[in-house]
């Protein structure tokens, strides 16, 4: 069979963190997203949800894609539009960083825009939500993958377990995961559950993020947390669930790129972060995978860059030097 790009999703590397936690007693291993052709793991959900809508019929050739995503997910749809040839609407809000509305265009994608938050709730996502909406009943022949609750989405990241336990050569002890619309997480969950495997799911939310009952407030990370509970999640899939801040997001991705060169996005950083939380429960010798969902280059403008930082947490960083200190003096070396 002939290779396309859309061939290339998946099978990303399984590599070794060989410095962070190596006084811990246990091995940790990154499952290296960014390696998609797309940038991200919603590369994996977007080529699923797309190639059943075209073989159910829910979608053809003149058929206009319709969806509401702060980045990554944008990005992997207009990637495989852009391959079937399918017009794609993507709906976004002001978190969404420059890069990524220039590579969404750079794929053909049509940019809407949402500039104020919805009114009854005060939140983005909601405001986009409707947008998607009015645009379904405005523009003939429509679909909206709806990223939130298509079981397409969670799908598609069976296959991603499955890849780690085969590139591993056995089952991990702990898996992490951050949680957006719970499609990774719930796909990784039940490929754990469904084998029979013993691996402990702990999954990575954002303070601020509501999935697992927290309160709703301001977040700054794109595509960590969400403001609405997706219908994808189950937690009843989860044996552990670890509140990150925007600050340790930060703190993880500036540690990673210092310790290991591993550039990674905002999430990723958070993941890290969760496994330095649990690093005294966590037995010695046992095996920890974390799922680093995407790549730093489209965080240049925010995670990776001092003036950014230094503007958004204030208290924390006032100078990059500060930071530095901060970060590599109390957090996992």
């Amino acid at each position: 069979m002939d290779s396309t790009i859309l061939s290339e999703i998946g099978e990303t590397p399984l590599v070794k963190l060989s410095r962070v936690f190596k006084d811990c007693g246990f091995d940790v291993y990154a499952k290296l997203e960014g390696f998609n052709p797309g940038g991200s793991i919603k590369d994996r959900a977007a080529i699923s949800i797309i190639k059943n809508a075209l073989e159910t019929g829910a979608a053809g050739p003149e058929t206009t894609i319709i969806e509401s995503s702060s980045g990554n997910m944008g990005i992997g749809l207009a990637q495989v539009c852009a391959y079937y040839g399918l017009s794609f609407i993507c709906v976004i809000d002001p978190k969404t960083t420059k890069t990524n509305i220039e590579i969404l265009r750079a794929y053909g994608a049509e940019i809407n825009y949402v500039a104020e938050p919805d009114p009854e709730t005060g939140e983005f996502l909601q405001a986009r939500i409707k947008r998607v909406q009015q645009l379904l009943n405005s523009v003939p022949n429509s679909y909206w993958p709806d990223q939130y609750s298509n079981d397409y989405n969670f799908k598609a990241h069976y296959l991603t377990m499955g890849e780690v336990v085969t590139q591993l050569g056995r089952e991990p002890d702990y898996l992490f995961c951050a949680t957006s619309t719970c499609g990774t997480v719930r796909g990784c969950a039940e490929f754990v559950r469904v084998n029979g495997l013993r691996t402990k799911v702990v999954a990575v939310d954002a303070v601020g993020s509501v999935i697992f009952g927290g309160k709703a407030a301001k977040r700054l990370i794109p595509g960590h947390g969400a403001s609405v509970c997706p219908k994808l999640h189950q937690p009843t899939l989860i044996d552990t669930v670890i509140h990150v801040s925007d600050w340790d997001c930060v703190t993880g991705c500036r540690c990673l790129v210092k310790q290991e060169a591993i550039l990674a996005g905002g999430s990723s950083g958070g993941v890290l972060m969760a496994i330095e939380r649990m690093k005294d429960v966590i037995e010695p010798g046992t095996t920890c995978v974390a799922i680093f969902a995407d790549r730093g280059d489209r965080y240049l403008d925010t995670i990776y860059s001092d003036s950014w930082v230094s503007t958004n947490f204030k208290g924390l960083a006032h100078t990059w030097q500060e930071q530095r200190e901060q970060t590599y003096a109390t957090a996992i070396l």
